[in-house]
């Protein structure tokens, strides 16, 4: 029995290395060369004209790429409202998803692309697009983003809140999140690097200030005391305050090694920031990021992002290209 069981693993892991080969086979540089030759350039100048006037717009679309992919893979999922087979609740209003933002600007670019070529670009390689445009935008890397990506049809607010990586997550928890996409401990910590740009309500961290052990006035012994008396003492002075504060103080528009420099000295603001000192790997990757240069880790970043770009990719004639992002065809 125990052989035959064996063998159903295996055959089951080949099948899964077949599928990702065809996946990564499908995604291609110029998809849209002959079907829509002026795609990228029309997302690329919608962004590069709004992006500048809204600049923390680009942390909020790197972490809407992000979310999607997490959850049935990079298919655009999250922008959906309501699902044609059951009209269920969508991640789009699942609790890691409520904070959220630039969906209109998805809508913005989506609809300049229909007007050019009606049924064409897919909302999902709208998402990776403008996450890499947006970041570039702002002086951040540039990425490789191969396209081909078809929409999901399915989006259910329950497989966000528990496939999403939670700003409370411990390191084996992070572990596992990630490896369950592809992702290994190096590509957690260069896509964590994201946090160099960006806010956060006081409500993903405020535990760390106030409630730690689930005690009142209990406060993280991993979170420096002086950078917690600080927030408690300007930014959170209130529990569940929804002020917001930025994730790299003094450099939340700057895509750079600050970050990291940050963390190393406990004052990550979440728990998932500070879990990453807990184990001797991703320690040890932050510290040669840090004493590294700003052009290696743009590189080492940039393949990261593309590899995450990739995962549960839909191609060929599975899903569907979405008119509106916000629902599936009718």
């Amino acid at each position: 029995m125990g052989k035959f069981v064996t063998s159903a693993i295996v055959t089951t892991l080949l099948l899964l290395e077949i599928f990702a080969l065809a996946a990564r086979a499908q995604l291609q540089a110029n998809f849209y060369a002959k079907s829509c030759p002026n795609a990228e350039k029309i997302v690329q100048d919608y962004v590069y004209k709004h992006i500048p006037n809204a600049p923390s717009l680009a942390a909020a679309l790197i972490r809407m790429h992000f979310h999607d992919c997490f959850v049935r893979g990079c298919d655009a999922s999250v922008l959906l409202n309501v699902t044609s087979s059951t009209g269920n609740q969508t991640e789009r209003v699942a609790i890691p998803n409520r904070t959220l933002r630039g969906f209109g600007f998805i809508d913005g670019v989506k609809s300049l692309l229909e007007a050019e070529c009606p049924g064409v670009v897919s909302c999902a390689d709208v998402i990776a697009l403008v996450a890499r445009d947006s970041i570039v935008a702002t002086g951040g890397p540039f990425w490789n983003v191969p396209i081909g990506r078809r929409d999901g049809v399915i989006s259910i607010a329950s497989e966000a809140l528990a496939q999403i990586p939670a700003p409370t997550s411990n390191f084996t928890t992070l572990q596992n999140d990630f490896a369950a996409k592809g992702l290994d401990l190096k590509d957690l910590v260069l896509l964590s690097g994201a946090h160099t740009i960006g806010i956060s309500h006081c409500t993903s961290f405020d535990n760390r200030l106030y409630n730690f052990t689930g005690v009142v006035g209990t406060q993280d012994p991993a979170l420096d005391s002086e950078y917690a008396d600080n927030l408690k003492a300007n930014k959170c002075k209130f529990l569940n305050s929804t002020v917001k504060v930025e994730m790299d103080p003094g450099s939340f528009r700057t895509f750079d090694l600050s970050y990291y420099r940050l963390v190393l000295k406990r004052r990550g603001l979440f728990q998932s920031d500070a879990a990453l000192l807990t184990d001797s790997r991703t320690k040890s990757f932050i510290t040669q990021i840090v004493e590294g240069s700003l052009k290696n880790f743009y590189e080492e970043f940039a393949a990261s992002m593309e590899k995450m770009g990739r995962v549960g990719v839909k191609t060929g004639s599975v899903g569907e290209i979405r008119r509106h992002c916000a629902v599936v065809n009718s």
